[in-house]
C-alpha cells in the first residue's frame, strides 16, 4: 500500500495544515470547498489525499476520519489544542468517500478550467450534463459539506436540468457509461430529498423504476449535445488600419486573468499589430473567442506595454469570433517597439502572474488525454477512472465539430 510522510501544522489565526503534494498555479488545483476546510489536490500531479487547510476543527471531524482515517483525526485535533507541529505516515490508500470528493473537485475545476479551444481542436463540455454530474457527486458527498455545500448541489440541480432528458435517452442506447446509471439514481436521490419535483423528475423515476431499458432507434451521441455555436475563424478579416505595419506579433493568455468562457484556450488566441499612420503609431489587438463568450454588455481590456513601460488599457469588443480593439500609442517614430499584450477583465483580473505557459501546455496535454480515454469503449473494467460524462459526449462530437 503506498505510503507518503506528512506533516501537519498550525497557523497563528489558529488554521491547521495537513500538506499535501506541491501546486502550483490556480488553473493547475481542483479545489472542494468542504465544511470546517478546504481541500486541494493537484491536477497535473498523482491522485491521492488532498491537501487540507482547516479553519474549524470541530466541523471538519465529521468527515477527517473518513477521509485521513482515524490516527490523523487524532492529530489535528491534537494540534489544534495546541500539541506541536506533527510528522506522520499517510496511506494513500483513498477511502470510498475521499475518492468521491477528488472526482467532484475535479469537476468543478473542469467547470473552470477546461481549456476549450477550436484553434487546439479541444471541445467544450456540455455545462448542463458537467452540471448534473456535479449534483450527483456533491448529493454523494454531502458527509463533507455544511448546509451551504448542500444548497449549491440543489441549485446545480435545478440549474442544468435541462440535460436530464438528454441523458435518459443516451441511458436507452446499447451500451451506456458504466457510471450513468449512478449519476441518474443520485439525481433522482438528490431531488427527493430536497422536496424537487417536475416533469422531468418524474420521467426520471419513471425510467429508473422500470429494470428493463426500452430499445430505442439507434442514433449518434453527438445528436445529443448540438452545439448550437459555430466559429467562422477570420483571423485578420476585422482590421480597419491603413498604415505601414511595423510590428505584430502573438499576446499572452492567462487564463486567470478572465472568467471561464471568454477565449479560446489556445496560446496563439491573441494577436497584434502595430501600425505607422503618418507620425502617429496604432497598435490593433485581436482575440478568439471561446464558443460560450458573451456578446454584449461585458468587455474583455488588452494591457499593452511598450518598451516596458506603464501599461495601456485597449477596450475589446465581441464581434462574431473575436474580441477586437485598437488603440493609439506614443512610440518614437524612430524606434522599434518591443511590445507586449495580456488580456484580463476589468475588475475581475487578479494581475499578471508568472509566466505559466508550460503549465498552460501540460492542461491541454491533460484534455487530449482525457478526451482519448472518453472516445474508448467505456462499458468495461479498466485501469483509469472513469471519464464524466460531459468528456464522452465532447469525444463524441469532436469530429462532427472540428
Amino acid at each position: 500500500m503506498p505510503e507518503r510522510r506528512c506533516v501537519i501544522t498550525r497557523a497563528e489565526d489558529g488554521t491547521v495544515r495537513i500538506a499535501g503534494p506541491s501546486a502550483g498555479p490556480p488553473f493547475t488545483r481542483a479545489v472542494l470547498d468542504v465544511a470546517g476546510a478546504v481541500l486541494t489536490w493537484p491536477v497535473l500531479g498523482p491522485t491521492g489525499l488532498p491537501t487540507a487547510e482547516i479553519h474549524d476543527v470541530g466541523e471538519a471531524q465529521q468527515w477527517l476520519w473518513t477521509v485521513y482515517g482515524e490516527h490523523t483525526a487524532a492529530v489535528v485535533d491534537a494540534v489544534a489544542s495546541g500539541t506541536p507541529a506533527a510528522e506522520l505516515t499517510l496511506s494513500e490508500q483513498s477511502t470510498a468517500l475521499a475518492e468521491s470528493a477528488a472526482r467532484l473537485a475535479l469537476g468543478h475545476w473542469a467547470a473552470r478550467w477546461w481549456p476549450t479551444s477550436y484553434l487546439d481542436g479541444i471541445p467544450a463540455l456540455e455545462p448542463d450534463v458537467l452540471g448534473l454530474e456535479l449534483a450527483a457527486l456533491t448529493h454523494e458527498c454531502q458527509q463533507l459539506l455544511d448546509e451551504s455545500g448542500e444548497l449549491e448541489g440543489t441549485a446545480l440541480l435545478e440549474e442544468h436540468l435541462a440535460a436530464l432528458d438528454p441523458l435518459l435517452r443516451w441511458r436507452q442506447l446499447p451500451a451506456p457509461p458504466r457510471q450513468l446509471d449512478r449519476v441518474l439514481r443520485l439525481i433522482d436521490d438528490a431531488a427527493d430529498s430536497v422536496g424537487l419535483d417536475g416533469e422531468a423528475l418524474r420521467r426520471l423515476r419513471s425510467a429508473l423504476e422500470r429494470d428493463q431499458r426500452p430499445t430505442a432507434t439507434p442514433f449518434d451521441l453527438a445528436e445529443l449535445f448540438v452545439r448550437q455555436q459555430e466559429f467562422a475563424l477570420a483571423a485578420g478579416s476585422h482590421r480597419t488600419a491603413t498604415g505601414r505595419v511595423i510590428a505584430r506579433g502573438s499576446g499572452t493568455n492567462d487564463w486567470c486573468r478572465y472568467p471561464p468562457g471568454f477565449v479560446d484556450a489556445a496560446e496563439d488566441a491573441v494577436s497584434w499589430t502595430a501600425y505607422a499612420l503618418g507620425a502617429g503609431r496604432r497598435i490593433e489587438v485581436e482575440v478568439v473567442a471561446d464558443i460560450a463568450a458573451p456578446v454584449g454588455g461585458v468587455h474583455l481590456a488588452a494591457e499593452v506595454h511598450v518598451d516596458g513601460g506603464p501599461p495601456n488599457r485597449v477596450p475589446l469588443a465581441r464581434r462574431d469570433d473575436m474580441w477586437t480593439g485598437r488603440a493609439d500609442l506614443d512610440i518614437p517614430a524612430s524606434t522599434t517597439p518591443d511590445i507586449e499584450v495580456g488580456i484580463l477583465l476589468p475588475g475581475f483580473d487578479p494581475g499578471p502572474g508568472a509566466d505559466d505557459a508550460a503549465a498552460r501546455e501540460a492542461v491541454r496535454a491533460l484534455a487530449r488525454h482525457r478526451l482519448s480515454v472518453a472516445a474508448a469503449p467505456h462499458d468495461s473494467e479498466a485501469a483509469h477512472p472513469d471519464p464524466f460524462l460531459a468528456e464522452i459526449a465532447a469525444a463524441a462530437a469532436v469530429e462532427e465539430d472540428f
